[in-house]
């Protein structure tokens, strides 16, 4: 058999490898998702009071922002993404009239 080339280019962009996409459990229900799904969050604060923060000891405490994965379930329901249509348009659900 002739080996020609593919009519189509393949894209493992968002894959290190070829296979199976790393996973990421997420940060609110621990669920495991591929990482290409997930919706990323961050939680924590930082302190810009420059007096606070002398005062405060910063090897007892850790205030910096924490990398948080969601799922898309979570990501919906903590309103971090709002579901959409393929134009973009967000989906507003009819409600029924009472008979």
């Amino acid at each position: 058999m002739p080996v020609g080339k593919a009519p189509y280019k393949r894209g493992w962009q968002s894959a290190k490898s070829r296979g199976r996409q790393s996973s990421v459990t997420c940060g609110f229900c621990g669920r495991t998702v591929p990482r290409y799904k997930t919706f990323t969050t961050y939680r924590g604060f930082n302190i810009t009071d420059p007096f606070l923060r002398k005062e405060l000891d910063q090897s007892s405490l850790s205030f910096s922002p924490e990398k948080v994965y969601a799922c898309p379930a979570c990501a919906r329901h903590r309103s971090i993404v709002q579901k959409r249509d393929e134009t973009g348009h967000k989906v507003i659900k009819k409600r029924r009239k009472k008979k």
